[in-house]
């Protein structure tokens, strides 16, 4: 009945309702129109976020004192917070050096392409499309693999779906289990609990900042006051998703390591 109505809105000059269509906007440069890629906004906000990851790790290295700047101290904190809070606290002292790379590039990366969908103009977070989301996951999903077979050699995947202490009569059940939610789960959701975050959020803003619009401009006197309380439930919103966008960056990364510590372990 809603979906319904919606369109009844619509032609009658009532409210209209932003669609994904208004979030991911047509491609800049168009290529293979049957398979709907090409060159778009989002292509465009990746590139430009590893410009900007780059130039700031760059310049804030580039004087390094034994008193830092202020540049040099957020380079340095932000290094430090990856590769002591996630690296070193997970993958554990011994082995985490060789891993402070991979989990430092995607944490920013991640980050700065979250908080694109905050930045007025820009407003798009590039994580919403879910190709980002499956890339950066099977970035991951692969080197975990790897990793637990050149640590393990082939015996990894006994190791890996074949827990310690089970008992013989439910342990084929147990393995069945592992199998799934390790090799074909655990890849889906590291990738998908990143997309939809941001979807969700992002579309919940664009609602938020419809509505408030058509009450306040297009709205019967007497409902004028609800777009303000839309506006400020927005804007409410809106401080919720920067917060959401900054902890969904911690979380993929920290599942990185989680992951990568669960391959190199001895025993599971």
């Amino acid at each position: 009945m809603i979906a319904l109505a919606l369109p009844a809105a619509a032609d009658e000059g009532g409210f209209v309702p932003p669609t994904l269509e208004d979030m991911h906007l047509p491609e800049i440069l168009p290529w293979g129109a049957e398979y709907g890629t090409g060159f778009g906004k989002q292509m465009l906000l990746i590139l430009l976020s590893v410009a900007l990851i780059s130039w700031f790790f760059v310049a804030a290295s580039r004087r390094r004192q034994l008193v830092p700047g202020k540049l040099q101290f957020l380079g340095e904190m932000s290094y430090n917070f990856v590769r002591n809070s996630v690296g070193k606290d997970i993958i554990g002292e011994r082995d985490y050096k060789p891993f402070v790379p991979l989990l430092f590039a995607l944490f920013f990366f991640i980050l700065v392409n979250n908080l694109f969908g905050s930045i007025p103009l820009l407003q798009l977070p590039t994580p919403s499309h879910v190709g980002t989301a499956y890339a950066l996951a099977g970035i991951v999903y692969i080197t975990w693999i790897v990793l637990g077979i050149k640590k393990h050699g082939i015996a990894y995947f006994k190791l890996a779906v074949v827990p310690s202490g089970v008992p013989k009569a439910i342990l084929p059940l147990v393995v069945l289990i592992e199998i799934i939610s390790t090799f074909l789960v655990r890849p889906v959701t590291h990738s998908l609990r990143l997309f939809a975050t941001m979807l969700a959020g992002h579309l919940i803003i664009m609602l938020a900042a419809a509505g408030s619009e058509f009450l306040l401009m297009d709205g019967a006197a007497l409902i004028k006051p609800l777009g303000v309380l839309t506006l400020a439930g927005g804007v409410g919103m809106f401080m919720f998703e920067v917060l959401i966008q900054v902890l969904q960056a911690y979380v993929f990364t920290l599942l990185t390591a989680i992951y990568i510590q669960g391959s190199l372990a001895e025993e599971h």
